[in-house]
């Protein structure tokens, strides 16, 4: 995975949209997010993968198949959805198994957006209360072990006054320091 500040230029959201000469993102600034990322080969990824589920308390998990053809009509109407910027009341835990994409989060306090670049390999966790998004690449296709702490579910809270007084993002925003 490849973290960056992303560049805000309009245009297509699945060109990269990194500043020149890049702002990478570290570690560090990642960690205080609380935004967590492993990279797994795919080779053989399971016995990794169950360990860090059970560890972390994920109980269940589903493919999922971003493309044209893995999404048939929804396509076009569900690319739009994933990249309004939106929060769940849980983590969003994702396992890159083939293809490419971007999950672009909110730096806070500052408000920028970071990019997240994965491909296959790439574990990420992304907080429940973060406001984020995502898209595709150019190459327009995504497969991905979703993985859930109880039932599989993937609820967003489009961003909006009743989102930043939600209870979630506020434990957020005290988890990563900053008052709400």
């Amino acid at each position: 995975m490849r973290a960056y500040y992303y560049d805000n230029v309009p245009g297509d959201q699945r060109l990269p949209h990194d500043y020149s000469p890049s702002r990478p993102v570290s570690e560090e600034t990642l960690k205080a997010l609380q935004v967590e990322h492993w990279v797994v080969p795919v080779d053989g990824h399971l016995p990794k993968i169950n360990a860090i589920a059970e560890e972390r308390g994920y109980k269940n998990r589903d493919l999922i198949n971003v493309s044209k053809e893995g999404m048939g009509e929804i396509y076009e109407e569900k690319i739009k959805t994933f990249f309004e910027e939106h929060m769940h009341e849980d983590e969003e835990i994702r396992y890159i198994l083939s293809g490419s994409g971007f999950f672009d989060v909110r730096e806070t306090p500052t408000d920028e957006w970071i990019r997240l670049a994965v491909e296959p390999g790439d574990l990420i966790v992304i907080p429940a209360g973060i406001y984020h998004r995502f898209t595709l690449d150019e190459a327009n296709q995504i497969q991905a072990m979703r993985l859930f702490q109880d039932e599989p579910k993937w609820i967003p809270y489009n961003r909006s006054e009743a989102t930043d007084t939600n209870p979630h993002r506020i434990e957020y925003l005290k988890r990563v320091g900053v008052r709400a």
